[in-house]
């Protein structure tokens, strides 16, 4: 124990089960040592260890990283977290010496640079996962850029769209994920090692140098706040939630259109689930998953900001859940973001169950009378009677349309009406058409491949 001196009675059995945390934070095995190996280094430097002690402090400390890394770290029941479980097992390596390494060093500073540690070498497999989703998206657009599909609004049938520019808008949500977990980095690499306690290192340790070696941009610059800034921690729980968002949504839409009322998609029988009733039955459960998953990072997020609001001091001891936040928001994200790129890599697609209605292309037969001079107000309002004739009447907008062609002028509905046309006529930049949508796939792609040259 690292405490045990000032204390005439051992910790109570209940008390102990409450306190300890090494049931979670033995996930920052590695980077212990790592900040360990560093100290040691900070340390000689310093003057406080001599070089055959710092020596040894590294030997132990290598040969801890060493069974940690091949799996035969041995826990004892008196480890209370990872740290205690490091030092302990560094002194039945090297003895006495062992119980130098925490000069100037307090469990305090030692924790939030292991979990930050952990972070900025675990986001990579985050924001990779993200790319690979990404990735799948691309290919299932590049695919389908002139295939028509029905867009909505109000989930209500509003005009055409590419099925590519469909793929591309779950794209950029997950392009704008990336970018924050990027712009996440340099807050995240903040040296707290150091700090102490919450006062400082009573020892000249050079932070500077100690950040330089760990891989952190700079020290932080009051030990107070380095020692109980939680800012990192809330920061990606918010991106693991709009991820969660995200994902949610585009689950909700493959949910949607899997129903046989849609039967746009069909999704592979690995990906799917049966009924233990219905012999019929195929069920898009992954997706549902996804959306219950997203709804747990919303509730780790609204936890850690709870947990944070009312500290009163540099440390607290509440402060020993944050990390149980991030590892669960971790493995969640990495347990759903690789099973929907491969569903959606084996997402059967039906065009012919995307049928564009005439009603669909209102919005066209509105812009062609404004092509001839009506304002706009004045077309919307004559395409909306002639709808209603429609519907009161039974037939179709093409059929209507033919019937009022005598009074609106030059208008071919055989030309107006027409799906691709309709697509082909929004060319502007970010529009459906296929050139526009083409421009699009040009520029996800190099986005994609010129970022993941840079992770």
């Amino acid at each position: 124990m690292l405490w045990g001196g000032r204390f005439s009675q051992s910790m109570h059995g209940l008390a102990w089960k409450l306190n300890e945390s090494l049931s979670v934070d033995h996930r920052l095995a590695l980077q212990d040592v790592r900040g360990s190996q560093a100290w040691v280094n900070a340390l000689q430097a310093a003057g406080i260890l001599t070089p055959d002690e710092a020596q040894r402090l590294h030997q132990g400390l290598a040969q801890i990283a060493e069974e940690f890394a091949q799996g035969r770290f041995v826990f004892q029941e008196t480890d209370e977290d990872i740290h205690t479980a490091v030092e302990r097992r560094l002194g039945e390596l090297v003895g006495e010496v062992a119980g130098k390494l925490h000069t100037g060093r307090s469990r305090n500073d030692q924790v939030a640079t292991d979990f930050r540690l952990w972070m900025l070498d675990t986001l990579p497999q985050v924001e990779t996962a993200l790319q690979d989703l990404q990735a799948v998206l691309l290919q299932r657009a590049a695919e389908h850029v002139e295939t028509v599909m029905p867009g909505y609004t109000h989930l209500q049938r509003a005009q055409p769209i590419s099925l590519a520019h469909w793929f591309l808008s779950h794209f950029w949500p997950l392009q704008r994920d990336r970018q924050r977990l990027q712009h996440l980095r340099p807050r995240l690499a903040i040296l707290p090692l150091g700090s102490g306690a919450l006062a400082g290192c009573p020892f000249p340790v050079d932070r500077h140098a100690l950040a330089r070696e760990l891989g952190f941009l700079e020290a932080s610059p009051n030990s107070l706040d380095a020692v109980a800034d939680r800012d990192f921690v809330v920061e990606y729980l918010f991106i693991a939630a709009l991820i969660g968002v995200h994902l949610s949504r585009l689950a909700e839409q493959i949910v949607l259109y899997t129903t046989a009322e849609f039967g746009f998609f069909e999704l592979s029988d690995a990906f799917a689930t049966g009924s233990s009733l219905m012999p019929q039955k195929k069920n898009p459960d992954l997706f549902e998953l996804t959306r219950a998953k997203a709804a747990y990072l919303n509730a780790l997020l609204n936890g850690a900001m709870n947990l944070l609001k009312a500290l009163p001091s540099a440390y607290d001891k509440d402060l020993q859940e944050d990390k149980r936040y991030v590892f669960e928001a971790t493995d969640t994200l990495l347990l759903l973001l690789p099973v929907i790129a491969a569903a959606l890599r084996e997402l059967r697609v039906h065009p012919e169950r995307m049928k564009i209605d005439a009603f669909m292309l209102a919005t066209d037969l509105a812009d062609e009378l404004v092509r001839q001079g009506i304002p706009f107000r004045q077309a919307h309002r004559k395409v909306g009677e002639l709808v209603r004739k429609a519907l009161e009447q039974g037939i179709s907008l093409e059929q209507a349309t033919l019937q009022e062609v005598a009074t609106w002028g030059a208008i071919q509905p055989q030309v107006v009406l027409d799906p691709l046309r309709s697509l082909a006529r929004r060319e502007v930049w970010g529009g459906t058409a296929p050139q526009a949508v083409r421009a699009q796939l040009q520029l996800a792609s190099s986005l994609l491949k010129s970022q993941n040259s840079h992770s």
